[in-house]
């Protein structure tokens, strides 16, 4: 099967969330497994310069904006059996920023979608299925459908879009947007683009797609429900028909506490001694006390209300008098880096915070910490939490999306479970649960070396899910 995957970001090449570690991990397996898959992103200038030396130019274009016509030059690099072009134009991409400045990420995007679908033909390549990623990918599956499906190279092309955040939605102006894609009055309707007055890529992707999907069967019922469907839910119900959660996976490759380089000392369930020396060595990097005794709770990702923090502020003070160490890494809202600013000086020797995208601390932090703290308030499938199981640092999560499908809640009774878990958005409900955990901890050593055991067993591999999406192909194009 022919797969073209269209996104803005992708591992290794630019990242900036989740997004990337998805796209970048879910291609190569698919490729594996024998399908043709190549992925399409735009050619930022913050990429990497040892991966722009390896792509070889392939072919340039025009691409009609309204009354503008953008050059668009397609670069290629092959790289474990996927084939990546990266769309390229200077005054679009070529900033020192991926997301965000400007002011024109409508138009931005409205290039990078109507690129794609005329790269296609050019490139001699005519995929079964566009799988479009996020919104900023979500005017392909409407362009497609509205401008491009009469003529005879895009017939019978068809698509599936993901959602990884509904939050965030691509809205813009209807004028703006209707002046670079040239789209009608009349697709400007409630059942078509617009949406609340405006223009929304996010919907365009979920009216116009085949078939739409989310990453986490939990987040899939949820988005269908008031509270978390972003105003989009009336219309996520109407299609619910179409909508499958998939739960992502990680590469189990890259975090892998045996093989790992990027961490102190490798370990594996059989001999977990290295742990120790990652946890000491991580306590001694980061300024805090070196006691192998006392646990170490990390936290990595945006600091964004999404993560839970405004619980974490409600209550810091309670936690930090439990005797444990806290550790952050990550950037985000000034309101965060403040508090946790703060912390570090009320706490110094117990508490360390980091304001950085830092891939190298972070696995240290994975394999370091004894509890991963990541208490959202909402998820759509969470990564972290992953690859915390993954080096056996026991998860202490809120029980919405991703993170109620992948970490199961131990009890003292049954004695299963993988991690610690509550349920309602509620600070003195993580605390008491976080209380819970770090009786475990001191008091239950054998049930929690237990717990950790468990977390690193849990499989969270791409290949359940490639197998998923590949069957969900092969569904959609076999249909009339």
């Amino acid at each position: 099967m022919k797969i073209l995957f269209t996104s803005s970001e992708c591992v290794p090449f630019i990242k900036t969330g989740g997004l990337a570690d998805v796209v970048g991990a879910l291609a190569p397996v698919l490729a594996k497994k024998g399908h043709d898959v190549r992925v399409v992103l735009p050619l930022y200038t913050a990429i990497d310069s040892k991966w722009q030396q390896q792509m070889e130019f392939q072919l340039h274009f025009e691409v009609q904006l309204g009354w503008r016509r953008q050059y668009c030059g397609v670069n290629m690099l092959k790289k474990d059996g996927v084939t990546y072009y990266f769309l390229d134009n200077k005054f679009y991409f070529g900033r020192p920023y991926v997301y965000g400045l400007g002011g024109d990420e409508y138009e931005r995007y409205s290039f990078f979608c109507r690129a794609v679908l005329n790269a296609m033909p050019l490139l001699d390549f005519k995929p079964d299925i566009i799988h479009a990623h996020d919104w900023q990918s979500g005017m392909v599956p409407a362009l497609l459908k509205i401008q491009y499906a009469h003529l005879p190279f895009y017939s019978k092309i068809r698509t599936v879009f993901t959602i990884h955040n509904l939050q965030y939605q691509g809205i813009f102006g209807i004028k703006e947007v209707q002046d670079v894609l040239g789209l009608g009055d009349g697709l400007w309707s409630s059942d078509k683009l617009e949406c609340y007055g405006c223009a929304n890529f996010m919907k365009a992707g979920l009216v116009y797609a085949d078939a739409i999907t989310t990453v986490s069967p939990s987040y899939a019922e949820e988005i269908t429900t008031a509270y978390y469907g972003e105003r989009l839910d009336g219309l996520i119900r109407a299609r619910k028909d179409s909508l499958y959660g998939v739960l992502n996976g990680i590469d189990v490759n890259e975090y892998n506490p045996e093989t790992d380089p990027m961490i102190y000392k490798t370990y594996s369930l059989k001999d977990m001694s290295g742990k120790a020396v990652d946890k000491a060595e991580l306590q001694r990097e980061l300024g805090l006390e070196g006691n192998p005794d006392i646990p170490l709770i990390a936290m990595v990702g945006r600091l964004t209300n999404q993560k839970g923090l405004d619980l974490v502020d409600c209550v810091i003070g309670d936690i930090m008098n439990e005797n444990v160490q806290l550790a952050v890494l990550g950037m985000g809202d000034a309101r965060y880096t403040n508090l946790f600013s703060w912390a570090e000086q009320q706490y110094r020797g117990r508490m360390a915070a980091r304001f950085a995208m830092d891939h190298s601390l972070a696995h240290k932090l994975y394999a370091g910490a004894d509890f991963f703290l990541m208490p959202s308030l909402f998820e759509p499938c969470g990564l972290s939490q992953l690859m915390s199981l993954r080096y056996g640092t026991v998860p202490i999560v809120r029980e919405t999306g991703g993170l109620k499908d992948t970490v199961m809640p131990y009890n003292e009774y049954e004695q299963p479970g993988t991690g610690f878990s509550f349920a309602n958005y509620n600070a003195h409900e993580m605390l008491g649960v976080l209380r819970y955990a770090m009786r475990v901890y001191y008091t239950q050593r054998k049930c929690w070396n237990g717990i950790a055991e468990r977390a690193m067993r849990e499989d969270f591999s791409w290949k359940k899910s490639a197998e998923t999406y590949a069957r969900l192909y092969e569904d959609i194009v076999g249909r009339p």
